[in-house]
């Protein structure tokens, strides 16, 4: 497929490169590489972003080139989705009927385009660009070494996630050798909170509840009003359940101006809780994934613990 794929950039000249909406370190770093991989081979290309790049990642090089748009107009010859499973994901308007390349590392990704490059063996997109950069014989600069690096560490977790093996920290290292600054990676990423984030998780960590192995937070539209937050802001503030000792998986109810409520599930390795986003229509990996279920809190906490519940080892 990569063959293909690389036949496929070789005959065409203009590209756009897009992901999910609410961009993390993964479609962020891996669509800045690569639309500056394509402008290596010498082929011109554009990031749009739905809703543009999060704080955290806005110091990553090439981020200020992203165009944050609802709708795409221009004439590209073809279209670069990165990690996300259809169309509908990127909340663009304007990607039917063009040529689409699929490139995604999910265990829930579907094959939606016309060229559909699926490795649930990789740890992140980011390393499946860096393959492509390899096999197009694109040198890896400083960088985009950086944009990879950032991609991998954030998609492992910080290399805690399960998808993360020897061939992860071999790419590091290739990555370290060719620029990438790993202690500044992680500052900009891990150091780089607003006053508003660690407000609500003020707010989250007191509603924390437990049960045995699980654990759960809410957040509600009126306390991210309070906080002054942004939907970034919910980035990862689930793992702070986590990180409690003998809790296995923890869950993060965020709800949104309509209504519903967003729903963030982290594992330690113990429980696939991609296969409990899936019911919901979400997905992702293993160890941390996605989805929106509808309202109340009562009714959404009820839905999804329950079916986290049925598969959780109980503590002793």
């Amino acid at each position: 497929m990569l063959k293909e794929i690389l036949k496929q950039i070789a005959n065409r000249g203009y590209f756009v490169l897009t992901s999910h909406v609410r961009p993390d370190g993964d479609a962020v770093g891996s669509a800045l590489a690569c639309s500056e991989i394509l402008r290596r081979m010498g082929k011109k290309a554009e990031v749009v972003l739905r809703d543009g790049v999060p704080r955290v990642y806005q110091r990553l090089p090439f981020a200020g080139r992203v165009m944050q748009a609802e709708a795409i107009n221009a004439q590209y010859d073809a279209a670069i989705l990165l990690e996300c499973d259809s169309i509908q994901r990127t909340r663009l308007r304007g990607l039917e009927g063009r040529f689409l390349i699929n490139i995604d590392h999910h265990r829930t990704a579907r094959p939606f385009a016309d060229l559909n490059w699926i490795d649930p063996r990789a740890a992140a997109t980011g390393e499946m660009i860096y393959c492509l950069a390899r096999a197009a014989e694109v040198k890896i600069s400083p960088e985009i070494a950086t944009c990879l690096y950032t991609a991998v560490l954030t998609d492992t977790g910080a290399f805690m996630f399960e998808s993360t093996s020897e061939h992860t920290f071999e790419l590091a290292r290739e990555l370290v050798l060719a620029g990438a600054n790993p202690a500044r990676c992680a500052r900009q990423v891990y150091f780089g909170h607003s006053t508003a984030k660690l407000r609500l998780l003020g707010a989250a960590l007191s509603a924390l509840e437990r049960d045995g192995s699980l654990a759960w937070m809410p957040i509600t539209q009126a306390q991210m009003e309070r906080a002054g937050a942004k939907e970034e802001d919910c980035e990862g503030l689930v793992n702070y359940a986590l990180s409690i000792g003998d809790v296995e998986v923890a869950v993060f109810f965020r709800e949104l101006p309509d209504g519903r409520f967003r729903v963030s599930l982290r594992s330690k390795g113990g429980l696939d809780v991609s296969e409990i986003a899936a019911e919901f229509g979400g997905g992702g990996h293993r160890c941390a994934s996605g989805c929106a279920v509808d309202g109340p809190l009562e009714a959404a906490t009820a839905r999804v613990l329950g079916r986290v519940r049925c598969r959780v080892t109980p503590s002793p």
